[in-house]
């Protein structure tokens, strides 16, 4: 059996704004975690790094201002092979988030640490596209 992550939230902000932020290696810098390199269209790789860790992922899906799914490639967690999905849609005069991770085999802490920081980090996403500010890993504004 396998099991996701699964979370959904508003931004008071444009959807092309939201989507800008998932996709763009620059703006995922600012919300994200600071050390974000490689690109972010279709079958390129996104290496994302907190500290002594790192994920690679390669974009598999991308519909401008909709979706982006990225499966990971490589990493020294036991993550390989998953799918982290963003969809986008308008909800209102706000931008609905949907976010999954999926291929967790357990429901254990490892599944609940990565909600957590999966829910920590959709927040500093929220923050930056309405108010310009975040909680990026390696930033000024990152609370461990």
């Amino acid at each position: 059996m396998s099991f996701t992550i699964n979370h959904l939230l508003h931004i008071n902000a444009p959807l092309d704004k939201v989507f800008k932020a998932i996709t763009s290696i620059e703006e995922l810098k600012l919300w994200y975690t600071t050390e974000v390199q490689g690109g972010s269209k279709i079958n390129e790789i996104i290496e994302f790094k907190f500290g002594g860790v790192d994920f690679h992922t390669k974009v598999i899906e991308l519909v401008p201002n909709e979706k982006i799914v990225m499966e990971c490639v490589a990493t020294s967690l036991p993550l390989v092979g998953q799918k982290v999905t963003y969809k986008l849609d308008q909800n209102d005069d706000k931008t609905r988030v949907r976010f999954s991770q999926d291929g967790f085999e357990a429901l254990d802490d490892f599944y609940a640490n990565m909600n957590f920081s999966a829910s920590k980090y959709l927040e500093s996403l929220r923050q930056y596209c309405q108010k310009g500010t975040s909680e990026a890993f390696g930033s000024a504004g990152y609370r461990s």
